[in-house]
C-alpha cells in the first residue's frame, strides 16, 4: 500500500469529518448541512474556487496546477443518506431518526475531500481538477439537475471520474467493468380500477385485486418469451396495494416496481410489452388499467481506455496485485451515468472491511478505506494531467 505521506499525515482528520456526516445524514435535496461543511472544507484546504447551490445542494470545487494546462479532470462524489432507521449501535451512528448513510456515501464525500486537501496542497499537475460534490444519487436525479442547471458547461471538464465502496470484495480490492457496467432502470406505475363489491357478492364486483395479481405473473412472461435469452433484464414488481376492509372487494388496486437493462433496445421492449399486455387486460376484464413508466438511470457506459488508465492510478495506491478488471456487470443502477454520457470517464468499486451488504440497517464501513479511496482519486488527476517535464 503507498499512500501518499500527505493523505497519511491527515488520515485523523478524514476520519473526524466521516464521523461527523455519518451522524447527521440527510436525504437527497436536503444536504444542506453536508454541503456547507463541504464548501467549508474546500475554502479552507485552499481550493481556488468553490460553488454552491448546483442543483440544489451540489459544490463543484475548481483547483489549477503548477501548470495552467487547459484540461481539466473531474471526480465526483454523491453526499446524500437513504430513509433507513440505522441499527449499528456506532458510537457516531445517526442522530436523525430514520435517516441513515447505508450505502457509503458519507465516505465518498470524505474521501473526495480528501482527495481535494492532497492536490490544493501539492498541486503537482498541469491543468485543473474540478471536485463533484451531487445531491440525490438515490434514485432522485441529483445528476440530471446537476447537469440540466450546466454543470458541464459552466465548467467544462475532459474526463470524470467516479467511485464506490464494496463491501462484498476484499479490503483495497478495486474493481472495474469495461463497457456497460451497471444497469439503466425504469420505474413504474399501473393502476387498475374496476368496480368494488361486498365481499359476499363479488359477482357484482369488476375485482382489482384478481385483476393485479394476474397482471404481476404475466409481465414476468415478457422475460421469458418476449427477450432473446441472452440479454440481461430484470422486471421486478415490488410494491401492491388495494383494499382497506375485510368485507369488500376494493375497486383499485396499485402495482409499482422496476426495470433494470443494459441496452436501451431491450427497455423498449420491456416498456411495450407492458403497455399491451395493460391494455388487453382492461379489455378482457372489462376495466380501466392505466401504465406509466419513468427513465430513473441510465446505463452507466465506462470508457474503455480511461477505466484502463484509472486502474493503473489505483495499482499505484493498492498494488497491481489487488485491481481487475471484470466480466459481470451490476443489476444496480448509479446516475453518474448520468455525468459518463456528456463527458468521459469510468467508474471504480473499492474494496471494504465493515459489516452488512449496502442499504442495509446494520451496514458499516471501515474507516481504513478513506485514506485509500483520497489517493486513487487523487493519483487519476496526477497521471491524467502528469506535468512535462524541463
Amino acid at each position: 500500500m503507498t499512500v501518499m505521506p500527505e493523505i497519511k499525515g491527515f488520515e485523523s482528520d478524514l476520519k473526524v469529518i466521516f464521523e461527523d456526516l455519518h451522524a447527521h445524514p440527510e436525504i437527497g435535496f436536503e444536504e444542506t448541512r453536508t454541503a456547507a461543511i463541504v464548501a467549508e472544507k474546500l475554502k479552507e484546504y485552499g481550493v481556488d474556487e468553490v460553488h454552491s447551490g448546483i442543483g440544489g445542494t451540489g459544490v463543484v470545487g475548481l483547483i489549477r496546477g503548477r501548470q495552467t494546462g487547459n484540461r481539466c479532470i473531474g471526480l465526483r462524489a454523491d453526499m446524500d443518506a437513504l430513509p433507513i432507521e440505522e441499527v449499528t449501535a456506532l458510537p457516531y451512528a445517526s442522530t436523525n431518526p430514520g435517516t441513515m448513510h447505508a450505502c457509503g456515501h458519507d465516505g465518498h464525500t470524505t474521501m473526495l475531500l480528501g482527495a481535494a486537501r492532497y492536490l490544493a496542497a501539492t498541486r503537482d499537475f498541469d491543468g485543473t481538477a474540478m471536485v463533484i460534490f451531487q445531491p440525490a444519487e438515490e434514485g432522485l436525479g441529483g445528476a440530471r439537475r446537476m447537469l440540466a442547471e450546466g454543470l458541464f458547461e459552466r465548467f467544462p471538464c475532459d474526463e470524470v471520474y467516479g467511485m464506490h465502496n464494496d463491501p462484498m470484495a476484499e479490503p483495497s480490492r478495486v474493481g472495474v467493468v469495461k463497457g456497460a457496467a451497471m444497469a439503466g432502470a425504469q420505474f413504474f406505475d399501473i393502476t387498475v380500477k374496476g368496480r368494488g363489491s361486498h365481499a359476499a357478492m363479488p359477482q357484482q364486483s369488476k375485482d382489482a385485486v384478481v385483476i393485479a395479481s394476474s397482471l404481476v405473473g404475466d409481465l414476468q412472461s415478457i422475460l421469458s418469451r418476449n427477450m432473446a435469452p441472452l440479454d440481461t433484464c430484470v422486471l421486478s414488481v415490488t410494491q401492491i396495494r388495494a383494499g382497506s376492509a375485510y368485507n369488500v372487494v376494493p375497486e383499485t388496486a396499485t402495482l409499482a416496481g422496476t426495470v433494470r437493462y443494459f441496452r436501451d433496445e431491450v427497455r423498449d421492449l420491456v416498456e411495450a410489452r407492458m403497455a399491451a399486455l395493460c391494455k388487453g387486460k382492461a379489455l378482457a376484464y372489462d376495466c380501466e388499467i392505466t401504465f406509466e413508466s419513468r427513465n430513473i438511470f441510465d446505463v452507466l457506459m465506462n470508457d474503455n481506455d480511461l477505466s484502463e488508465a484509472y486502474l493503473q492510478a489505483a495499482a499505484d495506491i493498492v498494488g497491481i496485485e489487488n485491481v481487475g478488471v471484470s466480466t459481470s456487470p451490476a443489476t444496480g443502477s448509479e446516475d453518474f451515468a448520468d455525468m459518463l454520457k456528456v463527458v468521459p470517464g469510468s467508474y471504480i468499486t473499492l474494496g471494504h472491511s465493515g459489516s452488512g451488504a449496502l442499504h442495509n440497517p446494520a451496514f458499516t464501513l471501515g474507516q481504513d478505506i478513506l485514506p485509500v479511496g483520497a489517493a486513487i482519486m487523487a493519483r487519476i488527476v496526477e497521471r491524467r494531467l502528469k506535468p512535462a517535464r524541463g
